[in-house]
């Protein structure tokens, strides 16, 4: 053998990135994506986990693993998340709820006054049919034949919780909640 041949020289592996940084970088992104559809913590959460275990793995990895940049990245992205729904999440809440619940006011005034007008529509051909005159009495039997009835075989109710009275011929229908409620519980 030739001597003055130096013995090969071996190739240092080549440290690796740590899957846990790009994944919390990942997680942060979509955190900040998810932002204004109140779910960032549902990422920003489990992003923060992995940015710090990426973070004590490289450490103890002696070289072996790099990406300390990406995991401070995504420690950054998913903090910044989770600060921002923490403000951002309860003041749209705070809009949104009240929305809510007028357009649920709303709704159930629109289905009162439609049953109104359906029971006024059912007094009227009852009147026709049996020659009534204004300021006839109704009863509720008089116009059960002319009126689409509820599962249980009575009269259309009030989403809202309030109480119909049928009245007389010629006069609207009128329910319990026409004065108290807003919008009003009242034929146009």
């Amino acid at each position: 053998m030739n001597e003055n041949v130096p013995p090969p020289i071996g190739v240092a592996p080549q440290p690796k990135t740590s899957a846990l940084a790009i994944w919390s970088l990942v997680l942060g992104i979509l955190a900040l994506l998810f932002l204004l559809v109140c779910i960032s913590p549902l990422f920003a959460i489990p992003g923060v986990i992995c940015a710090h275990l990426a973070y004590s793995r490289i450490k103890r990895s002696g070289g072996a693993l790099e990406g300390q940049g990406i995991a401070l990245a995504g420690l950054i992205t998913n903090y910044v998340s989770i600060g921002m729904s923490v403000f951002l999440v309860p003041m749209m809440l705070a809009i949104a709820i009240p929305n809510f619940v007028k357009a649920r006011a709303t709704s159930q005034a629109n289905a009162c006054i439609n049953n109104l007008r359906q029971i006024d529509a059912a007094k009227n051909e009852w009147a026709l049919e049996n020659n009534k005159t204004n300021g006839t009495p109704v009863t509720v039997a008089d116009i059960k034949p002319f009126i689409k009835l509820d599962a249980s075989g009575n009269l259309p109710k009030c989403p809202a919780g309030g109480t119909y009275t049928i009245g007389v011929i010629g006069e609207p229908p009128t329910c319990s909640l026409g004065t108290t409620v807003t919008p009003a519980h009242v034929l146009p």
